[in-house]
């Protein structure tokens, strides 16, 4: 496969149509037009993607999270790259992007979470974080749980 170079750009909702061409293996499930349109209004967010010619191959989205007892923090909740494109870069110049829209907001810091066997991303976070892992337990609240 030759060398092809990548495109990053921030997604808004004048350019949403860039959006047309994605590979599969990027986004968990097929991009929801009023859901992407929602979540791009809001100036708290964030969609980045990395594109070779109109073909979407990378993409990761953030949120700032004001805090009312400190600073606000960047919280990277999705990064996905397709398979073929893995270890090119891709994956850190969307962490770039992002971090610098996060760093002009405001934000002291950014955190993010990943499943314990995702090996490639916990070696690209591993090399960019500033201090010691913390264990955490993570959970999937069901809403209707307390009635």
């Amino acid at each position: 496969m030759s060398e092809h170079r990548f495109q990053i750009s921030r997604v808004t909702v004048a350019n949403m149509g860039d959006l047309a061409e994605v590979h599969p293996d990027v986004f968990d499930s097929s991009i929801d037009p009023g859901r992407l349109a929602a979540f791009l209004q809001d100036r708290h967010h964030l969609l980045v993607i990395a594109r070779i010619e109109a073909l979407v191959v990378g993409q990761t989205r953030a949120m700032i999270h004001l805090q009312p007892d400190g600073p606000s923090q960047l919280y990277i909740d999705n990064l996905g790259v397709a398979p073929e494109h893995q270890r090119r870069g891709v994956a850190r110049a969307l962490l770039r992007e992002v971090l610098a829209w996060g760093r002009a907001h405001g934000c002291a810091d950014a955190w993010v979470a990943t499943e314990v066997d995702n090996l490639p991303a916990r070696g690209l976070y591993d090399r960019l974080k500033s201090q010691p892992d913390e264990e955490m337990a993570f959970y999937i609240l069901d809403i209707g749980a307390l009635g």
